[in-house]
């Protein structure tokens, strides 16, 4: 519901206006934490899966490069938020979309990096600077591809990343990948933390209203943060320490862990540049349904596409992940009602000031593994019921059951089993494993290719008669 004392309707739904300071603040700070255990928890993943994360050897020390990618991700999630509700010339789309760290593109950075160490990141990061320059390329095409991209296949990428990550969740819940060959791994401590955290996330999403709801992740990981201590599993001792050893503030390093270009890197980030420039396409799509009752223009479009694509490459520079629009604003400015832009700047400018701050980063990584589980099965949880949500718009006839089928088999199938593809060159087995870009890569083809029509027995012969017959939605019933 929107809030009259802020303004008139007119202005509510007026991009441009102004709320009052003492208003506009705390409303700018609601959307920074309706996304922000989102926007870190990439630079957690991979930093774990390269091996210098949670439970390495560079605990020791503090896990400086650790933090210093959590760092980047709330300053460039700030930068790049600024470039959408700013603008600089054609980059952005004047509207308030907030940025971060895509979770699209972790499948992509897991293999890239596995058990490689900081040693892995140059190639990551050439990736992530290219990829982003093609990002800002699709802008100005955008609206010529996306019939390639119909909910068949936004639905299936959507929910194929999702797939790909609760392997995560359930691991960070269990004690983390460098537990695993010790006794607590699976513990009943480890999983209480995370189901704490499980727990008080749904209470606050099914029977609080309002910020609660919205900030339902963070607070979920708060509560869990104070059991853990409770239980022994973090001290003050660890947190004062991490405080200590943090610098007070410190800058952005260009080219901190070097540059390289690996055709693994450039074509996985390029390839995923199209699923992540259409899911901006439906946020802004949202934006305005949502906040100002109308159809978004072709202008902030491209503006947007432009904006996760330059937001990108500049956050490669300096060591930050690919940026894009997070779609729980959509849901936070329809329930608040609230377009204005500038609201979404004061958030953006709390993004940039913690990312100056490592001692934000350094509260962060004190965060037990186990609680930070229980938070990531939710949101990768929630990725795929969003990619379900979008597959119940696909009209599931015997074509469409048949491209789904195939696409989600060999890439799910070759994400569960990357030995099968063991004899293939590193670029190619790189991008096979992932699961992600052959499930697209498969459906976008057979979409274009396929003919409309199928015969009906052409189903039935290999569905062992369990060929569904949905048509995407339940009936009017008029």
């Amino acid at each position: 519901m929107s809030d009259r004392s802020i303004g008139t309707p007119e202005q509510l739904r007026d991009p441009n206006y102004t709320p009052a300071l003492q208003q506009a603040i705390p409303l700018g700070i609601q959307h920074v934490l309706a996304m922000f255990v989102s926007n870190v928890t990439p630079a957690i993943i991979v930093a774990g899966a390269a091996g210098f994360g949670f439970g390495s050897d560079a605990g020791a020390q503090g896990f400086p490069d650790m933090t210093y990618l959590i760092q980047m991700s709330m300053l460039f999630a700030g930068i790049a938020t600024l470039f959408q509700t700013v603008g600089m010339g054609p980059v952005g789309a004047r509207l308030p979309i907030v940025q971060g760290t895509s979770f699209a593109f972790i499948p992509i950075m897991i293999p890239l990096v596995a058990g490689k160490g900081v040693e892995a990141l140059p190639a990551v990061f050439g990736g992530v600077v290219i990829g982003g320059f093609f990002h800002a390329l699709i802008g100005t095409f955008i609206g010529k591809i996306r019939f390639a991209l119909p909910p068949l296949v936004t639905g299936l990428v959507v929910t194929m990343i999702g797939l790909t990550l609760v392997k995560v969740g359930i691991q960070y819940s269990a004690g983390g990948v460098p537990a695993m060959d010790k006794p607590e791994y699976g513990s009943l401590l480890n999983w209480s933390a995370a189901l704490v955290v499980i727990f008080v996330t749904l209470a606050l999403k099914f029977y609080a209203r309002g910020m609660l709801a919205v900030s339902a992740v963070v607070i979920g990981i708060i509560v869990g943060y104070i059991y853990a201590m409770i239980m022994g599993m973090v001290t003050f001792e660890s947190i004062s320490t991490s405080w200590e050893r943090a610098a007070p503030i410190a800058f952005p390093v260009p080219f901190k862990y070097g540059f390289e270009i690996s055709a693994a890197a450039v074509i996985g980030f390029c390839l995923m540049s199209f699923v992540s420039a259409v899911e901006t396409v439906g946020d802004v799509s949202g934006i305005t349904k949502g906040g100002a009752g109308r159809e978004a223009t072709d202008e902030e479009i491209a503006g947007a596409t432009y904006a996760d694509g330059v937001g990108t490459a500049i956050a490669g520079f300096f060591g930050g992940f690919p940026n894009t629009s997070f779609s729980q604003n959509v849901g936070l400015i329809a329930m608040t009602g609230i377009m204005s832009r500038h609201v979404v700047t004061i958030g953006a400018l709390f993004l940039i000031f913690c990312g100056l701050i490592p001692k934000f980063g350094a509260v962060i990584r004190t965060i037990p593994i186990e609680v930070l589980g229980g938070g990531v099965i939710v949101m990768f949880g929630m990725v795929v019921a969003a990619g379900v949500s979008m597959l119940s718009d696909v009209d599931w006839n015997r074509r469409n059951m048949v491209i789904f089928a195939i696409a989600l088999t060999i890439g799910l199938g070759l994400k569960l089993e990357p030995k099968a593809v063991q004899y293939l060159p590193d670029t190619l087995r790189a991008l096979m494993t992932s699961g992600l870009l052959p499930s697209a890569f498969i459906a976008i083809v057979l979409n274009l290719i396929l003919p409309e029509e199928l015969a009906g027995e052409a189903t039935e012969e290999v569905s062992g008669g369990m060929s569904g017959h949905g048509k995407g939605s339940l009936p009017s019933g008029d």
